[in-house]
């Protein structure tokens, strides 16, 4: 007898025998095990809805035995304190960047804010599952910090704009002055470059922007820019810029919650990352690019590309910065490991790539010319 019938007769035939069967899944089902989070980002931020993609993700693959309740930020605490809300236990998950945490230690801003000698934030990212990268993040924030988390990199962020400008400007010495922010060991590269520098959360920019405390700024990507309104206090977007060009995101995961929870659910817990880090990617692609767009054909943004000058000087200064970080043991180490990473890696990346800017200017002729 197949179930479905075995199930339709036991109901049918009444008594306890039939009341049981029908029952007993009622009696043991469980309750989903309820998860709190919280990002770094505002709630009409691009980067909200990439984390809640991450939550669909997860309770899928739980199969409802997992349910994550996403708060963006300030709902507990404020973007820059999400690391040490998961490590006490007021989260049990925080979706932020390690360089919000930069002023705890100044490492932190080499897992996503570094200097990166040729690679990309996919280079990067894959340093950090291949290249040595997750023990040495957990010796910073489970040994030298005492940290009770446990932290995963998702979503290699393209590099990051030079950013929104009032006026166009395309030497060192228009940017002499200049009070720009940005955040972590950017804002040294910036200050090296003659810039005052505030370090600011997302959500605060554009008010300090029209209060006047600065003057420019960059934030991430047109998503988020637009979305914070940066085209209503600057007409000048600047792309390209290696102050911040191998960002990822970070999901932090409180140490007791992981240790008590059962295998399968760890699991999906640490593989979503991977999942998400994907579907990030791809959605990235599409809105980014949509609202640059948007930016230059709508807002009447002027976007140009940061002048070979400015790029020069910023790989100068992160020449003279290089070693004042490598003063502290710890940090030379990662950047050893970094650089043996990238020597190898890139390589065989640049040499394997064709040029994609002549197919492009192939087929685009009037788009762009590289």
């Amino acid at each position: 007898m197949g179930r479905r019938s075995f199930l339709k007769k036991s109901a049918l035939g009444g008594g306890a025998a039939g009341l049981g069967a029908l029952a007993a899944p009622a009696v043991l089902a469980q309750a989903p095990k309820v998860l709190k989070m919280q990002s770094a980002w505002p709630s009409s931020n691009v980067w909200q809805e990439m984390a809640q993609d991450y939550v669909t993700r997860v309770e899928a693959m739980s199969g409802g035995r997992l349910k994550i309740d996403l708060l963006p930020a300030g709902a507990v605490v404020g973007a820059f304190q999400v690391l040490d809300a998961v490590n006490d236990g007021l989260l049990d998950i925080g979706h932020d960047v390690p360089v919000y945490w930069y002023g705890k230690h100044k490492a932190a801003s080499l897992f996503g804010t570094g200097p990166v000698f040729g690679g990309s934030a996919t280079t990067m990212m894959n340093w950090f599952y291949e290249g040595g990268g997750k023990a040495l993040y957990d010796e910073l924030t489970q040994d030298i910090m005492g940290l009770d988390i446990d932290g995963y990199m998702a979503f290699p962020m393209p590099a990051q704009p030079f950013g929104w400008f009032k006026n166009p400007v395309s030497s060192v010495a228009e940017l002499q002055g200049f009070k720009y922010r940005t955040v972590g060991l950017a804002a040294d590269l910036m200050a090296k470059l003659g810039m005052s520098v505030a370090q600011l959360p997302g959500g605060e920019i554009v008010p300090a922007m029209e209060r006047g405390v600065i003057d420019a700024f960059e934030f991430n990507n047109p998503s988020s820019d637009r979305d914070f309104g940066a085209q209503d206090v600057a007409k000048n977007y600047l792309l390209a810029s290696y102050h911040q060009a191998s960002e990822s995101f970070e999901f932090l995961f409180n140490g007791l919650l992981m240790e008590d929870l059962e295998p399968d659910l760890k699991a999906i817990l640490i593989h979503g990352v991977e999942a998400v880090s994907t579907a990030n990617v791809a959605k990235a692609a599409r809105r980014y690019s949509a609202d640059l767009k948007w930016l230059e054909e709508e807002a009447g943004v002027n976007i140009v590309r940061t002048s070979d000058e400015i790029l020069a000087a910023q790989i100068a200064a992160w020449d003279e910065l290089i070693p004042e970080l490598e003063a502290d043991p710890y940090m030379k180490k990662c950047l050893d490991s970094q650089r043996a990473w990238v020597k190898d890696v890139v390589f065989y990346e640049l040499m394997n790539a064709p040029d994609y800017g002549l197919a492009y200017n192939h087929y685009f002729p009037d788009r762009l010319k590289l």
